[in-house]
């Protein structure tokens, strides 16, 4: 961003940091720093790098003594890795509290089966009392809700799985 198109004093607006989130969309940008004076913001999008540990296998067994026999072998087999349910995932774009209706008195939005298109509104996630509208941007079917009404959620969260189609 040039530098006149940032103001020298005052807080960050609400509506740049915005439009900076909708940027960093578009051009699908994971991560955006800026700096002004003594203060510093970092807007990262997209969950966080996650390094799986692996246990180790045992040592092998001394001569004589067969490993299947062995109570250490019978506990430490590892399970086998689940695969995760078919679907497409409809992620938070932020931290906030979800929710699931409009408003209390309202049914919600959608529920499991209904059908959505790019553009149908599935939540809100309100962050700093702004109720921001999430779009399911997938054609499909609401397969599993994976949040509550009311439940906090985080960045890169998934929300819903959706069956494309």
């Amino acid at each position: 961003m040039a530098k006149e198109a940032i103001p020298p004093e005052g807080p960050f607006d609400l509506d740049k940091v915005r439009a900076l989130v909708e940027l960093m969309a578009e051009h699908d940008l994971r991560e955006i720093s800026l700096r002004r004076g003594d203060e510093r913001w970092k807007l990262r999008r997209g969950p966080q790098e996650v390094v799986q540990m692996v246990a180790a296998s045992p040592a092998a067994a001394p001569a004589g003594i067969s490993s299947a026999t062995s109570p250490a072998a019978a506990s430490s087999a590892p399970a086998p890795a689940a695969e995760p349910p078919p679907g497409v995932l409809i992620k938070s774009p932020t931290v906030g509290t979800f929710y699931s209706t409009p408003s209390p008195d309202d049914p919600p939005f959608v529920k499991i089966g209904s059908r959505v298109t790019p553009d149908t509104v599935v939540c809100i996630v309100e962050a700093m009392k702004v109720f921001n509208q999430i779009p399911a941007e997938v054609s499909g079917t609401i397969a599993e809700i994976l949040v509550n009404n009311g439940d906090p959620v985080e960045f890169g969260q998934p929300l819903f799985r959706v069956t494309p189609g």
